[in-house]
Formats: C-alpha cells, sequence, structure tokens
C-alpha cells in the first residue's frame, strides 16, 4: 500500500518505528513523530495516548501476527517435530520482517510502565506456553528426548530469535526461510531422543 493511502494509525506507528529505531525512544519527540507521518499531534492523540502506547503497540502489532501464525501452527494438528520446524521457521520469517520493530521494542521495553509492561508479559507468557506445549507433547510422545526441559527449550530458542536485529540484515546472504529452518534444525537435533 502506497504511504499517501496507509490508514493513520498505520502511519503513525511507522513513523515511530523509523524514528525510535534511527534515534532512540527518549532523543525522538512526539513532534517529529507527526511530522514524520505527516499527521497533526491531535490525529496522534486520537489513537495513541502517549508515547508509551506507541512503544506498546509496536509490540501488540508484532505479537498479534506472531501468535496468529502460532495458534494457526498449532490448530493444524502438526506432529510435534513438523511443528516446532513450521514455529520456528514462521517466527523467524516474522522477527526478520520486522527486524525495525523487534529491535525497537528489545531495546526499549524497559520504558514501560508497571501496567503496560504487565501486559506485555502476558501476551509474550502466552506465546511461551504454547510452543512449550508443542515440546512437551513431543517430548511425552518420545519424539524428543527429555534431557532438556521444554521449558528451556522454548526460552533458548526464543533468544536466539530475540536476538535477530543485533545481527540479521535484510540485506545479507540468508533469506528469513533459510536462517529459520537452519535454526529449527539447530533446535531439533539438540531435541533428538
Amino acid at each position: 500500500m502506497a504511504r499517501g493511502t496507509r490508514a493513520t494509525p498505520e502511519r503513525i506507528v511507522g513513523a515511530a518505528v523509523r524514528l525510535f529505531a534511527a534515534k532512540g525512544f527518549d532523543a525522538t519527540t512526539v513532534q517529529e513523530v507527526v511530522e514524520a507521518a505527516s499527521v497533526t499531534k491531535g490525529a496522534l492523540y486520537h489513537y495513541f495516548g502517549s508515547k508509551d502506547d506507541l512503544l506498546l503497540e509496536i509490540y501488540r502489532s508484532l505479537i498479534g501476527r506472531q501468535m496468529a501464525e502460532l495458534d494457526a501452527i498449532v490448530a493444524q494438528g502438526l506432529d510435534a517435530g513438523a511443528a516446532v520446524r513450521r514455529i520456528l521457521v514462521s517466527l523467524v520469517e516474522t522477527t526478520a520482517e520486522s527486524v525495525d520493530e523487534t529491535a525497537v521494542f528489545v531495546r526499549e521495553m524497559h520504558r514501560l510502565d508497571a501496567e503496560r509492561m504487565a501486559e506485555f508479559r502476558a501476551e509474550r507468557r502466552r506465546y511461551h506456553e504454547t510452543f512449550r506445549e508443542v515440546v512437551e507433547r513431543g517430548q511425552r510422545g518420545g519424539v524428543f528426548g527429555d534431557r532438556v526441559p521444554a521449558d528451556t527449550v522454548v526460552l533458548i530458542a526464543l533468544g536466539v530469535v530475540n536476538q535477530l536485529p543485533t545481527w540479521y540484515r535484510p540485506d545479507g546472504p540468508k533469506s528469513p526461510a533459510g536462517l529459520g529452518t537452519e535454526i529449527a534444525d539447530f533446535v531439533l537435533a539438540g531435541l533428538r531422543p
């Protein structure tokens, strides 16, 4: 969609992502966001109560897409190995496609107030628990070894993906799908019985 036809909230969030990624959350003013989005301050405050709300929306957008994909994968009823592979490839793809959003949130999430942080943690916990249930199912069924608790497996896998913004480059030699496959291969090798 061309910039001029994007909905106002999307333009505001897009401008905030670009500015927060380039300058940091603290160094970016609301005025800079509205100028970059070509909207008024009134429009920004109509959709977002504060700069903190923009930061949370950046995360909500990303985790919303990732949760929808996770739920769709789990609903397919795949065997545990195929499900873990699909989950990791999907997660790497959405993270790589949203590398600026991920970088902003990872770098700036500590700025959320207690209420927003609780909301963030609840959404993140749901993703973690759903992924963990897939790994546990594979361990119970003997598809995966149980030397390492499912919780630790998920923490390590998500930790690797959360670090993508520090080293992944969209113009680099690996596609998101290829990188996701390599990460899935690594995790699945560690889960062998």
